[in-house]
């Protein structure tokens, strides 16, 4: 019997018995767990510490993050914001059960595209929405965000654990991540500056990345990677970080242009950046595709224009520069800027 219990007799039907049943409710019945939530915050407090500088105000556990920024470095400071998911790419880390990866994705999204700019990511701050609170897979998420804002000098000061078991299926969950950054005005790379005979550079990525994968799961299923011996482990790996080599180049100047490369592939993100009255032209033989790439294409049977236009094939980011760059296999010139009207090409 429940633990609470009316039985009582209707009273315009003396003859016809009413019972009615009164369960006792609380939260965690309702599907959310508030002690699964503060372990989960336990597990990862020492994390996120860890990506604290001097900057950070506020303490985790507070309702805001606080962070203060050194103004007088800059002669005109402006405050630069993205936002970014992970998508479907998070599907396959939870049939394979990894989840630390994902974590890095989640902040490269965001300040590959901030560095965009010219800016330096500031701090960082996630929001992880579940059917159930594992603490143990939020502790994973976190490990791979916080080594990412490491390594990035980007703090984690905050962030939103939301336990909503009527909106995700069992073992689903989705991130997404925000970044703040700064670039002095004088110093914004816009892409305004692109001319006629500069040169583009290529920066080559890691894998995949994080888009693409709605056809990647289709055609690189279990059974495929079987057949094919290929490691499907590996199609978790994360997105490059590239915020500093990048901002290294900015800080010795001639950069004109700066592209994240990610769901368009090249074409479609360089478009974004060219002013009017200049070409894009990359020589495709110089990209040096990924054999992940290629496995992908001849299994799934995906013309090659296809290709080009959902993944990066190789190339995680491009700089335009007037200067001639030290090259090497992981840093290589792929085109140039002609004269034209804001079009990119493969040739």
């Amino acid at each position: 019997m429940p633990p609470f219990s009316v039985i009582r007799k209707n009273t315009q039907w003396p003859n016809f018995p009413l019972s009615l049943t009164i369960p006792l409710m609380d939260y965690k019945s309702s599907g959310v767990n508030i002690e699964e939530g503060t372990r989960a915050v336990n597990l990862i407090k020492e994390k996120v510490k860890k990506t604290y500088t001097p900057n950070v105000l506020s303490s985790l556990g507070s309702f805001a993050g606080a962070f203060r920024f050194d103004k007088d470095k800059y002669e005109d400071p402006i405050l630069v914001s993205c936002t970014d998911g992970v998508g479907t790419k998070l599907m396959l880390a939870i049939e394979l059960g990894i989840f630390d990866t994902v974590g890095i994705d989640l902040v490269a999204m965001s300040v590959n595209d901030l560095i965009c700019m010219g800016a330096k990511p500031l701090f960082f701050l996630d929001y992880i929405a579940v059917h159930a609170l594992i603490p143990e897979q939020i502790s994973d998420i976190i490990s791979g965000m916080s080594q990412a804002c490491i390594d990035t000098d980007c703090a984690l000061i905050g962030g939103e654990m939301a336990e909503m078991n009527d909106m995700y299926k069992k073992g689903d969950f989705d991130l997404a991540g925000f970044c703040v950054g700064v670039v002095d005005k004088p110093k914004v790379v816009d892409g305004s500056q692109i001319k006629a005979g500069q040169k583009v550079y290529a920066y080559a990525s890691s894998g995949i990345h994080s888009n693409g994968f709605s056809l990647v799961r289709k055609v690189l299923t279990e059974e495929v990677c079987k057949a094919e011996n290929i490691d499907r482990n590996s199609l978790l790996t994360p997105t490059r970080l590239y915020v500093k080599e990048v901002l290294e180049l900015v800080e010795q100047g001639g950069i004109t242009g700066i592209c994240h490369i990610t769901g368009g592939g090249l074409e479609e993100n360089l478009e974004r950046i060219l002013p009017e009255g200049v070409d894009i032209e990359i020589t495709q033989s110089k990209i040096k595709v990924l054999d992940v790439f290629k496995d992908i294409q001849r299994i799934g049977k995906i013309d090659e224009a296809e290709m080009y236009k959902v993944f990066n094939m190789g190339v995680g980011m491009v700089i335009v520069t007037d200067k001639d760059l030290p090259t090497n296999d992981d840093f290589y010139l792929i085109g140039d800027v002609k004269a034209g009207s804001k079009e990119v090409r493969l040739v």
